[in-house]
């Protein structure tokens, strides 16, 4: 009777700690973070094992020529795509290199090469600002330190991480949109905000899988667990995956 008083909207005198309340719960949307049925260690090993056979060397798709360009990228990618960023970088990249020639370039020039991505006025203003706090604080060289790189103006949390994995391969996590809709549709790390499904994946991907992890995520979310329309019928890791609205 709790059960039917609750689910028809008219009052009940059941207490809150009684069935009424495991009703309430039960009727709750299955799809909010940390409602899934928690991945065994097997299982995450199975599906990074499956990334790993089908991509051994998984790449990041920013173009760039060294660590300082491999920063410039990230930071210019921010609320844009890596083929829209590559197509500006391709011109900007030969002319400047490094911190002391993006100095000299400067940020009217440089919004030129880069008025095609968006936000492009802030982007460039960063863009030479961090590149003179490299020359004038750490010998012109991208720092292997996370607290340095977020000190850089234009540098997040995100872009700290993809250097840190990229430039010097440290197994770190950097989640973007793709990487953030795969934690979460997976129920593989499900969070609320990127930082929580960072941590959530650093808890459970094993060491061996470590540096490669976020690259397979966001690939997998960037070409295969797409935003609307999720291609399940190819997807290598849905027999594992617990999103209950799969295709197949």
């Amino acid at each position: 009777m709790a059960k039917k008083a609750i689910t028809s909207g008219s009052k009940s005198k059941a207490s809150p700690a009684g069935p009424a309340k495991r009703v309430l719960k039960a009727t709750k949307p299955k799809l909010k973070p940390g409602k899934f049925k928690p991945w065994i260690p097997a299982e995450v090993v199975e599906v990074f094992t499956r990334f790993r056979n089908a991509n051994p060397e998984p790449k990041g798709e920013l173009e760039h020529l060294n660590p300082y360009t491999l920063l410039v990228a990230v930071a210019l990618s921010a609320q844009a795509t890596d083929v829209g960023v590559n197509r500006a970088t391709r011109h900007l990249f030969p002319v400047a290199d490094t911190p002391e020639k993006m100095v000299e370039l400067g940020e009217e020039r440089l919004r030129e090469y880069i008025k095609t991505i968006g936000l492009y006025r802030t982007k460039a203003k960063n863009v030479i600002a961090l590149s003179e706090q490299l020359i004038a604080l750490h010998g012109s060289q991208v720092p292997r330190d996370r607290a340095a790189l977020e000190a850089l103006p234009g540098v997040g949390r995100k872009t700290a991480n993809v250097v840190l994995n990229i430039a010097f391969g440290e197994p770190t996590i950097a989640v973007d949109t793709h990487l953030f809709r795969v934690g979460n549709r997976t129920g593989l790390a499900p969070g609320k905000t990127p930082l929580e499904v960072e941590l959530g994946l650093l808890k459970i991907v094993p060491p061996e899988f470590a540096r490669h992890a976020h690259h397979w995520l966001i690939l997998h979310g960037r070409y295969t667990c797409i935003a609307r329309k999720p291609r399940c019928e190819v997807c290598i890791i849905n027999d594992l995956c617990r999103w209950p609205e799969k295709t197949v």
